[in-house]
């Protein structure tokens, strides 16, 4: 065989290789799509007639440079209405990378468009995310774009789907009355159901103080949890449940940009907030309303214009 004949039978064989090498990848590609497929309608298929998800109206409002999510917690056991368990207003920069979340009480006695005076899980109530939308607007001048509504099934499914093994957390005190579940003092590993009981403990001297720290302290823990790469595999079953248990109007490109930032961890600690402030509120009772926490709205709207700048 001549140099030229040589030459022309190498150059063949590196083409078959290549051929043979971009084969592979193709049939790979085909074949992880394909289980991210089957993933995805298996967990669809799973969990999707198991909550309360709804489709509600939402006039959103854009903020230059941040996305701002109206987050609400519900327990809504197949009703059609129910009042928001948890208020809380999250807000993302990606240019600083840093979370921001401002929980605000339940029991905050606030004005309520069109319905006067009530406290504010009750505007959720009346008129789901948006009604709570125009309140927070009203009385704190908060613009929100997106909202999600997460049912507490949705939280449970979550939790298990992407920590199998539970998430460690050290339970500071014994916790039963009006959870579900029973919590002793300790370092622990709590299932779905043992961790949404944990957040939403309110027996004790701290009340609903109490039961907002350990949400963001477990919002925290999730986040920082799902960096690693086995939660990374998991997306398409994670996709699934949001998609069944979580309703929202949150666009593709602010999952994206989210989602991003959390799993190559370049998303920094969350600072938080809680309203009212100390000092920004008193115990009041009113006839019809029951016992609620009175605010002083100029020092909270203070401290809010800081928080978010």
């Amino acid at each position: 065989m001549n140099e030229r004949s040589r030459l022309r039978a190498e150059r063949k064989r590196k083409r078959g290789k290549k051929r043979r090498f971009l084969l592979l990848l193709l049939v790979i590609g085909l074949l992880f799509i394909g289980y991210n497929a089957v993933q995805y309608i298996l967990a669809l298929n799973q969990y999707s007639d198991d909550t309360g998800k709804q489709d509600f109206d939402f006039s959103g409002e854009e903020v230059k440079g941040k996305i701002n999510v109206l987050l609400v917690g519900v327990d809504s056991r197949g009703e059609e209405k129910s009042r928001a368990d948890t208020i809380i207003v999250a807000q993302y920069n990606s240019d600083s990378n840093t979370p921001k979340l401002m929980s605000i009480m339940r029991d905050s006695y606030v004005d309520i468009p069109g319905h006067g005076k009530n406290k504010i899980n009750t505007a959720y109530y009346l008129g789901g995310p948006e009604l709570l939308r125009q309140t927070i607007k009203e009385n704190f001048g908060i613009g929100l774009e997106y909202y999600a509504v997460v049912d507490f099934k949705g939280f449970e499914y979550g939790v298990d789907e992407l920590f199998p093994k539970g998430v460690e957390i050290d339970v500071e005190k014994a916790m039963s009355k009006g959870i579900g579940v029973e919590l002793e003092p300790g370092l622990q590993t709590l299932n779905g159901k043992e961790l949404l009981g944990y957040v939403r403990f309110r027996q004790d001297a701290e009340g609903d103080f109490g039961r907002v720290r350990r949400q963001q302290q477990v919002l925290n823990i999730l986040k920082d949890e799902m960096r690693s790469v086995s939660s990374v595999a998991k997306i398409p079953r994670l996709s699934a449940i949001v998609t069944s248990t979580v309703d929202t109007n949150l666009s593709k490109a602010a999952l994206f940009t989210i989602s991003k930032d959390v799993i190559t961890g370049s998303m920094n600690d969350s600072e938080s907030l809680s309203i009212p402030v100390q000092g920004g509120y008193t115990d009041q009772r009113y006839s019809g309303v029951g016992l609620v926490l009175d605010l002083d709205m100029e020092k909270n709207r203070q401290a809010i214009d800081e928080f978010l700048q």
